[in-house]
């Protein structure tokens, strides 16, 4: 019987699931960096301005699950590469809406394909049943 009083590293969830994010990401992470020159945050708020454009950067955060100071480092990142558009929002003047500029869609429309293939890799390493149930019990798990 495990002993309650400690932690068998390799066998509790939160450190699997770490481990397993970081392999996966950290594979993703270099071909950004090296092909892209992007950081997975700056990625992340490229492929929810893709997805949305024309939204706050609060909006970002929330669509990407990531906090509000790493989507600021990410967006002004993105704004001096040029990657990024922002203007005043035509209804309140005091919020700017973000959208990719050309330069980013043309990252975008490169990073798209890649993106898919990386995850279609991951997905051919199991079975059509293991995927479904991986797909479901991340949902649990992300839920509040």
């Amino acid at each position: 019987m495990p002993d309650p009083d400690v932690i068998d590293l390799p066998n509790f969830l939160p450190y699997r699931l770490a481990v397993a994010t970081d392999a996966v990401s950290g594979r993703l992470a270099r071909r950004y960096r090296e092909e892209f020159d992007l950081s997975i945050p700056e990625w992340r708020v490229m492929a929810v301005l893709g997805r949305f454009p024309d939204i706050s950067a609060n909006e970002v955060a929330a669509r990407s699950a990531m906090d509000k100071v790493r989507v600021s480092r990410a967006v002004a990142q993105l704004l001096r590469n040029g990657h990024l558009d922002r203007r005043a929002d035509d209804t309140d003047r005091r919020r700017t809406m973000l959208s990719l500029s050309d330069s980013g869609q043309e990252i975008y429309r490169r990073i798209v394909p890649m993106a898919r293939a990386y995850e279609q890799d991951l997905f051919a390493r199991l079975s059509a049943a293991e995927a479904e149930i991986l797909m479901r019990a991340l949902a649990q798990l992300s839920q509040p």
